[in-house]
């Protein structure tokens, strides 16, 4: 079989399908963020913790509950999820109130979380060894479609008919989704047998867990600013709604071109793409914060943000499995890592600004979790030997 994308199954296709509906869930709070305060009369920190509630249930919820269905085979585990998860999203849509939105938000995270986990480990599970990086590729794929398109698609709709019927595109989208695994997933693959005593002792390894703060802290960054972009682009820096929307769809794009790239570069030099991408990170937030009232700078910066941003996954999950192997309790860990550096730093932005600091806050925040991912880089960096990361690849 060609090693080419085009020839990957079709349940690969569907699984990165779900992952982006998902993934649309995730971001959409965050475009939606002035609409969903003016509606529910709540502060605007309070909305963002709609954002940290899910990163928590994601980092948490999402390995618990993937745990309780290891025993099932895939097929029917990702359909159990999707129904799950189209049921909490529309319960989120129905919510009259502050604390019912919050309960969906922390069941939709806790199974999105799993639901990845167990669509990247289909994936693999789905095509012969020399495919797996393209499976993978596919199946994440739905990570940054999320953005380039989920994420202003839920500004748009929010915009034009309000932040439920954002909501219940998503259900739609989540629908296709289930329809589409239930076609095209095979009913004949068997579960996971893992031997957990193996992948505990793979835990006892430093190098590994200071990989997995640097990913926390790469993506607590990203999110310190990024969950605040709408309302500082439409308080000081002066844009429309619909301009809001537009930078955000700009933003997707710069993800993608930046994920593409990262990709290319991330099996030989890990170490030095993610050390370059934290310094940049660093610098569009300082710029973005000191020159906030300028459009030109903020454009630049959210453009900025986009090509350093979550674009260092690729590198991140590179340095993780040369750390120690591609196991599935180290990746699913190191997902859980992601995503609590996703809930950090969207909490500290919502503190900041609740505590007085300023629209600007989460850019400094975002600047400063970047500045101590790089510190977290010099060990291995003073270790580092070429080709380290060539056999992962």
């Amino acid at each position: 079989m060609s090693s080419s994308p085009a020839r990957l199954p079709a349940a690969v296709y569907a699984l990165g399908f779900g992952v982006f509906a998902l993934v649309t869930s995730e971001f959409q709070v965050a475009a939606l963020m002035n609409i969903m305060t003016a509606d529910l009369h709540i502060t605007l920190p309070m909305t963002g913790y709609l954002i940290t509630v899910y990163a928590l249930a994601m980092a948490i919820g999402g390995p618990l509950l993937a745990l309780l269905l290891l025993r099932h085979p895939p097929r029917r585990s990702l359909i159990i999820l999707l129904v799950l998860f189209i049921a909490s999203q529309a319960s989120g849509a129905v919510a009259g109130s502050y604390l019912p939105l919050i309960i969906a938000r922390i069941l939709t995270g806790a199974v999105a979380g799993a639901f990845i986990g167990c669509a990247v480990s289909t994936g693999v599970k789905l095509v012969p060894g020399q495919q797996t990086s393209a499976a993978i590729t596919v199946v994440l794929g739905g990570l940054m479609i999320g953005t380039v398109i989920g994420l202003p698609l839920a500004s748009f709709i929010g915009n034009l008919a309000g932040w439920r019927i954002s909501f219940w595109s998503v259900v739609v989208i989540s629908l296709l989704a289930l329809w589409l695994t239930h076609k095209t997933l095979p009913s004949s693959m068997e579960p996971d047998r893992i031997n957990l005593a193996d992948e505990l002792r793979a835990l006892k390894n430093l190098t590994l867990w200071r990989a997995y703060t640097t990913s926390l802290l790469i993506i607590g960054a990203t999110f310190a600013g990024f969950s605040y972009f709408t309302p500082i682009l439409t308080a000081q820096t002066g844009f429309s709604s619909g301009q809001v929307t537009g930078l955000l769809l700009v933003y997707g794009m710069a993800t993608v071109l930046g994920n593409a790239v990262v990709g290319r570069l991330a099996a030989r030099f890990s170490l030095p793409v993610i050390a370059c991408g934290l310094l940049a990170l660093a610098v569009f937030f300082v710029l973005f914060a000191r020159f906030i009232q300028q459009p030109s700078v903020a454009i630049a910066s959210v453009i900025g943000v986009g090509l350093f941003g979550v674009t260092m996954n690729p590198a991140m999950v590179t340095r993780v499995m040369a750390a120690a192997g591609n196991r599935q309790l180290v990746n699913t860990l190191h997902t859980s890592m992601v995503t609590f550096g996703l809930m950090l730093g969207s909490l500290l932005g919502g503190l900041s600004i609740e505590y007085g600091f300023g629209l600007s806050a989460p850019l400094w925040i975002g600047a400063g979790m970047a500045l101590c991912g790089l510190l977290t880089l010099i060990p291995d960096m003073k270790t580092a030997q070429p080709g380290v990361c060539r056999e992962v690849s």
